[in-house]
Formats: structure tokens, C-alpha cells, sequence
């Protein structure tokens, strides 16, 4: 087991040794057999901190762990050992180590949510394997920018799985356990909290491996394609990607009449509808919009029979009507999500959808040639707003 005397214990607790006396004095903090402070006990030190900082009087808590109303021996359990502590290397001396810019090392801490260090900021325990990321990846010849991109979509991604599990775990065992009368060593430390959060690591790991198959799979075919297209065997325009857009008709009504609440069971339905529609035919729901979603289809005919299956489970289901709207075209992709003018016309196709219905580009129409079951009405041209010149726009619908 791992052991700190005082000073240690300071610097990796993230206090000064005023502050960790004074711990001391009061009895939160107390070393272990010959002064020496555990990892749990380098936790409570960076706990203390975080709770005085978030506003708990110091004599206050002092008062409660004497008494035994308040404990903090949960932070010895396996669990908490991703409560990083900081490490013996501050930022600027990685980066003299590793060749890193040390901008790009500071912004490990903002990917995770935290305030911008400085250059003589200590690194955290759990920051060190992106150095060593970044590291690799500047001497490879990767750009800043581009990791720069990467740490943002990891660390926002990361932060929202982080925050419903936390959010589940208040709501499904923090509350009840606290109604039930039970202590904090039994609620934050027990059996049951140390077997979920190594169950969930291992998960998001699997899940994160489900994802990279998929993802990897893409960019497979992808760069096949490119081979094939500079071999003159094959054209990437044969099939445009398209981007579509669903919408839910009387949203900002319906939120205000029935609140919030029945906005997210709105919101929470529609994802697991969307979901399962645009996966079935080879999609990818990029971006949630409130009231809707974006969606990506490699290939228009799939992509106009998901969104046609889309709408008819939304009225189904009993929801409000959901009007569609699909563009082909190329795009961008950065930073996990599309842009450029297919996807700003698709967006513009939805906006001039009326309920119920599924509209789409010539572009569409003329890249969904020979799907089954699906055809095309033509509506004429129309000006769209923030569109310059007419567009030819078809409604779509099955047949057979």
C-alpha cells in the first residue's frame, strides 16, 4: 500500500501545509501508523479542499466527522482510487520532457471540465496517459488543432456518460439509501458501489469498442472507395450521402402547456424511435436538437424509407406529428458533427415540411433510384427561406 509523509501527502492532496495543519487540528484529517498518510487518506485531504471550496464551513464539517454524523472512510474504497491525485511533474516539465507544446498539456484539464492550469500547475495521476497520448501523436506528425479537437469531443462526451451515471446513482441508490437511514460509508462505500464502478469502466470500454467498429468500418469503406475511384473502377457521386432532419410539429406548445417534464418523456421517445429506425437502415443520429434530430444516411433511398417509417411510428406512438426534411450531398464532418450547405438545405427542406410529411431535394430523388417501395410526388419549385432561387422539392411516400 502506498504511503505519504505530511509533505507528500500535501502536494498530492492539492493543499499547502497550512491548510492540511489545520486539517489536522481540527481532526477531519488523521495519518496513519507513523504519520504516514494511505492514498484514501490523500483523497479525504483533496476532498476537504473540494468541499470547503464548494461552500461547507470548515468548523462545520470539523464538528460533524468528530461527532460520527459525517464520515469520510468511504474514499478508502476501491472506487474512489479514480479520484486522481496530482502527480510530482507540473505541466511545463512534461512538456520540456515530452516535446509536447505545453499549451496543448494544459488543455487536458479543460477537456475534462476543470479550470485552465498554468505552466506550474502539478499534472493529476489520471492526465498523464493523454500526455503520453499527445506525446505519440506529436512525434507522429499530428497537428495541434487536430488534437485539440479530439481532447473537446472525448471530454464533452465523457462528461454527459459521467453525468447521467451520476445522476442514475443519486436518483436510484443515493436517495432511497438516505431515506432508508443509512450512513455514507455504507452508501458511497459498500460492496455494491465498488462492483458498478468497475462494471462500468469495463462497459463503456466495450461500448467505446462497438463504436470504434462501427466508426472504423466507415472510414474502411471510405478509403476503399477513394482507392477504387483514383483506379477509375468506381464514382463516389453515385452515392451522395444525405443528411436529414426530423422534426416534432408543436413542440414549443406542447412544453409550455405541459411542462418540462413532459418534454423529456417527448424527447425520450422520439430518441428511442429515431434510434432504432435510423440504425435499421444505416444511419446515424448526430445531433439532438430539443425538438428534434439530424441524421446521416451514406446512402438518400435508405435514408427516405427510415424517415417515412420514422414519421409513422411517431404518429403511432401518439406523439405530436413529425415533419422531415433530406438533402444529398457532400459534407464535413469535424468534431463529431456535419456541416456545410447540404446540411443548412436539408435543415431549410424541414422548416417547409408540413406535419406528417417527408420532403425531399431532386438530389434525393435522383440518388434513391430503384429503392423498393418508395416514390415521389413532385411539389414544383419553392423558395426557401434563407435559400437563394427556387429549389424542385418531391414529397415522398410508399407504394406496394
Amino acid at each position: 500500500m502506498d504511503a505519504y509523509d505530511f509533505e507528500e501527502a500535501a502536494a498530492r492532496g492539492g493543499v499547502g501545509l497550512d491548510e492540511l495543519r489545520g486539517y489536522l487540528a481540527l481532526g477531519i484529517i488523521a495519518p496513519g501508523p507513523e504519520g504516514l498518510f494511505t492514498s484514501g487518506g490523500v483523497r479525504r485531504i483533496s476532498m476537504v479542499h473540494s468541499l470547503v471550496a464548494a461552500g461547507i464551513p470548515l468548523d462545520g464539517l470539523a464538528a460533524a466527522v468528530r461527532s460520527g454524523q459525517v464520515s469520510l472512510g468511504f474514499l478508502d474504497a476501491p472506487a474512489y482510487e479514480r479520484f486522481s491525485a496530482m502527480s510530482g511533474a507540473t505541466f511545463a516539465q512534461l512538456a520540456d520532457r515530452t516535446g509536447a507544446p505545453v499549451a496543448l498539456l494544459m488543455q487536458i484539464r479543460e477537456a475534462a471540465g476543470s479550470a485552465a492550469p498554468r505552466p506550474d500547475d502539478l499534472v493529476r495521476d489520471e492526465e498523464l496517459p493523454y500526455v503520453t497520448l499527445i506525446e505519440l501523436s506529436v512525434r507522429a506528425g499530428l497537428t495541434p488543432a487536430a488534437l485539440q479537437r479530439l481532447m473537446r469531443v472525448q471530454g464533452d462526451s465523457l462528461r454527459r456518460m459521467a453525468e447521467t451515471e451520476s445522476a442514475m446513482w443519486q436518483a436510484e441508490v443515493i436517495g432511497p439509501a438516505m431515506a432508508a437511514g443509512m450512513q455514507a460509508d455504507e452508501v458511497f462505500g459498500g460492496e455494491f458501489a465498488n462492483q458498478m464502478s468497475a462494471q462500468l469502466e469495463r462497459a463503456i470500454v466495450g461500448m467505446y469498442h462497438l463504436q470504434q467498429t462501427q466508426a472504423w468500418g466507415v472510414g474502411i469503406v471510405a478509403g476503399l472507395e477513394m482507392m477504387m475511384t483514383a483506379a477509375g473502377l468506381h464514382s463516389r457521386l453515385e452515392h451522395p450521402p444525405a443528411m436529414c432532419f426530423l422534426d416534432i410539429t408543436g413542440y414549443t406548445r406542447l412544453t409550455q402547456e405541459r411542462g418540462d417534464a413532459a418534454a423529456a418523456q417527448l424527447a425520450e421517445q422520439l430518441g428511442q424511435l429515431v434510434q432504432q429506425s435510423s440504425i435499421r437502415h444505416g444511419g446515424r443520429p448526430v445531433k439532438w436538437l430539443g425538438d428534434g434530430v439530424m441524421i446521416h444516411f451514406p446512402n438518400p433511398g435508405p435514408g427516405v424509407v427510415a424517415a417515412l417509417e420514422m414519421c409513422a411510428a411517431v404518429a403511432d406512438a401518439g406523439l405530436p406529428p413529425a415533419h422531415v426534411g433530406l438533402h444529398a450531398g457532400p459534407v464535413i464532418f469535424q468534431q463529431g458533427d456535419y456541416y456545410g450547405q447540404t446540411v443548412n438545405l436539408a435543415s431549410r427542406i424541414a422548416d417547409y415540411a408540413p406535419a406528417g410529411q417527408v420532403i425531399v431535394s431532386q438530389a434525393v430523388v435522383d440518388a434513391s433510384g430503384g429503392t423498393p417501395g418508395l416514390a415521389f410526388r413532385e411539389i414544383g419549385p419553392v423558395e426557401l427561406k434563407g435559400v437563394s432561387g427556387a429549389m424542385s422539392l418531391h414529397e415522398a411516400y410508399r407504394v406496394g
